[in-house]
This record gives structure tokens, C-alpha cells and sequence, in this order.
């Protein structure tokens, strides 16, 4: 095996398919083992030390009642039964209208939607649809775990383009450096997990020209479209040239705080649709017929509660970073998403893997490393960083901050 800049660590064939998977998340050490998720350990650590978990982004408040009301009626009066795989029609004709309402996109809810299981089935059915040996997958850096996972599995090469602090935005050098005329997808989290950034306007642009450029496909994801502070979510889909070679994705876990629900959805081009759709129905065919109504009446819920949801959102970004400040931490605030991401070395520390595991003994809250979102080099880059959920109850955040701030006299 081999590590070069900006790629993954394999060159993927002869490598069994769970091991390229396993590398692509960072699963396997050098002798080959495989280990857990950063998550499932440090989950388990919080357990035992009875800490608070900052660590893993899901909410610890259900969503709004009438949603959850609907889905309840739908299971008590018998729509409990597989959906059909391009997903129920009142959902996707709620996703078209979002899409309308929110952004003046335009899609055919009959052969440009499709509905799945959360937004991770549709990027690694998209990424399965489109990539292969001989291919390349772009990703920023860092970047979310599940895109490595894919990306192995498919026997693509992952290539990424670094987002470096303090704003995390695309650098254009890097960029272009990045991409090559075997850059089949670019995939664009944004906002972004785990920066917390929002891409710029001209940033986005950018990338449409490269995609334009090289002849690749951009595969997006969305899921905090409406968890910005202040800066607003631009799809990447609505600028000149864009659209006919991007696929939309989103979800309504982060939205609508009903991540264990897993309905997400993607739209775009039919053709494209259709190729994504083919691989689609062999992972999970259909999911969550009960919700996916519920999530057809979230969509259609009043701009009232979408600006709500972020600005109460915003407070608990503010509420966590008083205590992530007085730990002594460097903080970037973030412009949307569920997360904040630190810097220990003002602290002297420079390995903040080593500071997430003892963080839940050391004064009871959990963290996540921003190292393990990484690559080798991009690993090196970030080795002082970690990333905290603010996603939680104000009880439980305001209980963190009060422990975070006893950080500087402990280590």
C-alpha cells in the first residue's frame, strides 16, 4: 500500500471489497486490523465516564409534533408496507415544491425525484452509479466518513482539496490542483460537516467550472440547507451550467430532528436520476413508508419554523462556544451545520485524538477528532483540531460549557 498526497492510502484492486471500504473510513491500521469508528469509541467512553456527548451529531429532542402525529397516523391506519422504490408520490411532489419554494429550482416529481434511505444511501448510490476503477472521486477535506467508505468500495481513487482554517473555504489552487480528466464526481458537502463552513458563492462557482472543465459529475449534500447562521444556502444546482450535471441531495434527519427516521431524497437530471435509481433498488429498494408522508408535511411546513429551527440553533452554537473559549481553545465559529470545530494547541496539545479519549474521564464530555474526516496528510494538517455537537438540549449544553470551562486547570 501506498499514501500519496490528497489520496486514500490503497490503489484498490486486489483489495478485497469490505478492506477498501474499511480504508476509505479509516477503519484499518498498518498491519491491516480492523478497528471500530472513532464514534462507536468514544460513545462507548462517554458511557463508561457518564459524560456528555458532544461527539456524535444527532439531536436529543424530537421534531415538531405535527410530523411526528403524522407518522403515527400513518402506521395506525396501514401504511406499513413497502413504497414504491422511487418513493411515495406525495413526498416527492413535496420535494419538487421545496425545491421551487426555497431555491426557484425546478424538478419533475414523476422522473427527478427519487426518495431513499437517508442522504447516505443516495450519495453511495450515486457514487456506485457513476465510479469505478480508473476513476476518481473528489472530496473536500476533511470530510465525511461515509464518502471514504464509498469511494473504496467502488474502487475509485479519492482525491481530496483541503479546507484549511480559519474560514474553510475552497482554495482555488488547491482546487484545480485537485481535480484531472479522470475526476468523474466531485462530491460538495455544504453546508459542511465538519468545518461547519458555507461555501461561497464564488467558490461554488468554481467548482462548477472545473466540473465543466474536466467533465465530471457533482454529486452534493445538502442535509443543513436550513441550519445556517446568517450566511444562506446557495444550491450549487441554481448557478449557470450547473444544473444539468448536478445531483441534489438532502434529508429530513437534520431538518426536522428525526435522524432515525433515514428519509432522504435526491433530485436532478431524469437520465442521471434514472442510472442513480437502477443502483438504488439494489441496496435498500424502499424505506419508511409510515414517514414518508410526515416528511411530505414537514416539508410544506410555514418559513416560520425553518428560520426558528436555525435561529435556535444559532443560541446553542453561541451557548457552546462561551465554553469551548473558556477551556482555551481556539474556536472557528461556524456558519451552519451542527458542529464547532476547536483548536487544542493553544492549550499545548497537539494531538487532539489523544485528548478525545481522555476528554470523558478528564472532565465528562465527549469530542470527536477532526483527524479521523482525513487522509494521511490532511490528518497531519489537522491534528490539533476536534469537532463538538451543539445539536443538544440548552440543559445539556449549558452543563458541558460548565465542565469544558474547568479544562484549562486539568491538563
Amino acid at each position: 500500500m501506498t499514501t500519496h498526497a490528497g489520496k486514500s492510502a490503497t490503489r484498490n484492486s486486489g483489495t478485497a471489497p469490505w478492506a477498501r471500504a474499511a480504508l476509505g473510513a479509516n477503519l484499518l491500521d498498518s498491519d491491516g486490523k480492523l478497528g471500530i469508528t472513532i464514534f462507536e469509541e468514544v460513545t462507548a467512553l462517554a458511557q463508561q465516564h457518564a459524560a456528555i456527548n458532544l461527539g456524535q451529531g444527532f439531536p436529543d429532542e424530537d421534531g415538531p409534533r405535527e410530523i411526528l402525529d403524522a407518522a403515527r397516523s400513518a402506521i395506525a391506519e396501514g401504511a406499513n408496507q413497502y413504497a414504491p422504490g422511487q418513493g411515495l408520490a406525495v413526498l416527492r411532489h413535496a420535494i419538487a415544491a421545496h425545491q421551487e419554494r426555497f431555491y426557484g429550482l425546478t424538478v419533475d416529481p414523476l422522473t427527478e425525484v427519487i426518495v431513499s434511505t437517508g442522504a447516505t444511501e443516495s450519495i453511495a448510490a450515486a457514487i456506485l452509479a457513476f465510479a469505478g476503477p480508473g476513476d476518481e472521486v473528489l472530496t473536500f477535506e476533511p470530510f465525511y466518513d461515509s464518502y471514504g467508505a464509498v469511494i473504496g468500495l467502488s474502487g475509485a481513487t479519492h482525491t481530496t482539496a483541503p479546507l484549511r482554517a480559519p474560514d474553510f473555504q475552497p482554495d482555488a489552487a488547491s482546487l484545480e490542483a485537485a481535480f484531472t480528466d479522470r475526476t468523474r464526481i466531485v462530491v460538495v458537502n455544504n453546508p459542511h460537516n465538519p468545518t461547519g463552513s458555507v461555501f461561497s458563492r464564488s467558490a461554488l462557482e468554481l467548482i462548477v467550472r472545473l466540473a465543466q472543465r474536466h467533465g465530471a459529475i457533482i454529486v452534493t449534500d445538502e442535509v443543513y440547507e436550513h441550519l445556517t447562521f446568517g450566511a444562506a444556502h446557495l444550491p450549487i444546482a441554481t448557478l449557470p451550467g450547473a444544473a444539468e450535471r448536478t445531483l441534489t441531495i438532502s434529508s429530513a434527519g437534520k431538518t426536522f430532528s428525526v435522524t432515525g427516521w433515514k428519509i432522504g431524497w435526491l433530485t436532478g437530471p431524469a437520465h442521471l436520476v434514472a442510472q442513480v435509481r437502477t443502483v438504488k433498488t439494489f441496496l435498500t429498494y424502499t424505506s419508511g413508508t409510515p414517514f414518508q408522508g410526515a416528511v411530505a408535511l414537514g416539508l410544506g411546513l410555514p418559513d416560520d419554523f425553518f428560520s426558528a429551527a436555525a435561529a435556535t440553533l444559532r443560541k446553542k452554537r453561541d451557548l457552546l462556544g462561551e465554553g469551548l473559549r473558556a477551556a482555551g481553545f481556539d474556536v472557528f465559529e461556524p456558519a451552519g451545520t451542527f458542529f464547532t470545530m476547536v483548536d487544542a494547541a493553544p492549550l499545548g496539545i497537539e494531538d487532539a485524538t489523544d485528548l478525545a479519549r481522555r476528554l470523558p474521564s478528564l472532565i465528562g464530555v465527549a469530542a470527536i477528532p477532526v483527524a479521523m474526516f482525513c487522509h494521511a496528510e490532511g490528518a497531519q494538517r489537522t491534528r490539533s483540531l476536534l469537532r463538538f455537537a451543539f445539536c443538544k438540549r440548552f440543559d445539556v449544553i449549558e452543563e458541558g460549557a460548565r465542565r469544558l470551562a474547568t479544562l484549562r486547570e486539568r491538563v
